[in-house]
């Protein structure tokens, strides 16, 4: 498989509070990303919303495999 890497800095608001985020692979990012869908939509719609990207995949997709090319 491929490695993924990210650089990215992620500053997000709410009427609540704030948070700075700073992901390195694709599995941060997501949590990062869930957990702010947790907090903008509850459990229940975040769920459905996350649904919908898995519903574009079969279910045995096995990810982006290395080529070996660059």
């Amino acid at each position: 498989m491929t490695t993924v890497s990210i650089e990215a800095d992620i500053k997000a608001k709410w009427a609540q509070g704030h948070s700075a985020y700073s992901p390195g692979s694709p599995e941060e990012l997501a949590i990062i990303g869930i957990d702010l869908l947790v907090k903008e939509l509850g459990t229940q719609a975040a769920q459905s919303f996350i649904a919908q990207v898995f519903e574009k995949y079969p279910a045995d997709y096995p990810g982006v495999v290395d080529s070996g090319r660059e």
